[in-house]
């Protein structure tokens, strides 16, 4: 996952919508905490562990190329033409790292160039500064500016999602593959800060106690937006794109991390 974070693209209203996405944007409604007579006890006493506090758990999965708008485009590395939103986007493969196309089959960004991203308006932003020029919209580059300057991108159904665009912006070393980028497991697998919480991890999280394997997860993956005591939880899609998956701030999570 690069910088991944579940966050859906509504279709009927593209531009609004990814220019609320990407990381540390939800869309299922506000943030959850847990209550005070809800706190954990620890997984067992002998277990060589530790627990990290304030932990900020979001979820992330493979973008369905069915729930965008764009226009299709020929796409580095991949067969035919996909649809340029899910290709570019803060809510496409771009930011959660794979994806599963038209076709039922699932592909991945295999390289991220050396652009970054991009707000609606198209000022850079970066992930690492806790997005600092504002929510991200589109990597930089691969779309049109309009006559004010913001990103726009044309649509499948015809027209534009934002102004007509009057100049495209290039983007370069971007490419992607066929496949799963990594073998996730759903609601087994978590991306993670790796100077937080070390790749190879075991991390059980309370919150996920009842999803069916106890609350555990192995910490298998990384992401640009991942930064800190922040876990992304891989899953898969939602039933709708409006669905943006759990929300949840000062969670306690055990770890027992992996010997280097």
């Amino acid at each position: 996952m690069l910088g991944a974070i579940a966050t859906a693209l509504v279709i009927g209203g593209p531009a609004q919508a990814l220019a609320s996405a990407g990381s540390g944007s939800p869309t299922g409604g506000g943030a959850i905490g847990p209550s005070p007579t809800q706190q954990p006890a620890p997984p067992g006493k002998h277990a060589k562990g530790s627990w990290l506090r304030k932990v900020t758990i979001t979820e992330y999965w493979p973008a369905p190329e069915s729930w965008f708008v764009g226009r299709l485009v020929s796409a580095p590395g991949l067969p035919g033409k996909h649809r340029i939103d899910w290709l570019y986007s803060a809510a496409g493969v771009s930011m959660q790292g794979d994806g599963i196309g038209l076709d039922g089959r699932q592909y991945h960004i295999d390289s991220l160039g050396s652009g970054g991203w991009v707000t609606a308006s198209g000022k850079p932003t970066d992930p690492a500064r806790n997005w600092n020029g504002g929510s991200p919209y589109w990597r930089a580059g691969g779309y049109w500016r309009d006559r004010a300057g913001d990103v726009t991108f044309p649509l499948q159904a015809g027209g534009w999602s934002a102004g007509v665009g009057r100049r495209y912006v290039p983007l370069q070393g971007v490419s992607f593959a066929a496949g799963p980028s990594l073998p996730l497991r759903s609601y087994q697998s978590i991306a993670v800060d790796p100077s937080v919480i070390p790749l190879g991890s075991r991390v059980y999280i309370p919150a996920y106690r009842h999803d069916g394997h106890g609350g555990w997860f192995t910490a298998q993956d990384t992401g640009g937006a991942i930064v800190g005591q922040r876990i992304d939880v891989y899953r898969s899609p939602p039933a709708s794109a409006s669905d943006g998956g759990q929300y949840l701030v000062n969670q306690p999570v055990f770890v027992i991390k992996a010997r280097s």
